[in-house]
């Protein structure tokens, strides 16, 4: 079961990668997502809702098997974040590469509440919850910024 558990937590292992391990579970987060992009909206939902569940167990889980807190290999929450910054992403490849630029960005600047949950919430919630605001900031931005492009072309 722990092998398991330490799949799901650290993105089929994308996450141990050596060097930057948000960025690498965020980007293997782009491939399950574009599958699932063309879900109908209350589909796409209920998918986050189950991510969001299954990941903050996950977590919670696979910080007690590496007996460490929130390490840094554990990158469920960061495929939770681009799932949510990509929610109704405009059907252009140059969208989708904004929206997960604008996720690290969120992810590693952590502007307030996203800096207050990393460092007030423990166990799966708290590794979750901060990726969940960041995405959140992140889902909003590109929406604005689309808009703002499509009235300018």
């Amino acid at each position: 079961m722990d092998r398991i558990i330490v799949a799901i937590a650290t993105g089929l292992y994308s996450g141990k990668m050596v060097k930057a391990p948000g960025t690498w579970g965020s980007a293997f987060a782009m491939i399950p997502w574009y599958f699932c992009r063309n879900l109908s909206f209350a589909n796409y939902l209920i998918l986050l809702l189950v991510l969001l569940l299954v990941g903050t167990l996950a977590a919670g889980s696979a910080e007690k098997i590496f007996d460490q807190p929130d390490p840094g290999c554990i990158v469920i929450d960061e495929i939770a974040g681009i799932f949510i910054a990509l929610t109704l992403a405009p059907k252009h490849p140059l969208a989708w590469v904004l929206g997960f630029l604008l996720f690290r960005l969120f992810d590693i600047w952590k502007p307030f509440p996203v800096s207050w949950l990393d460092a007030h919430l423990h166990g799966g919630i708290g590794i979750m919850m901060d990726d969940v605001a960041a995405g959140i900031y992140s889902l909003i931005s590109l929406q604005l910024i689309w808009l703002v492009v499509e009235k300018l072309v």
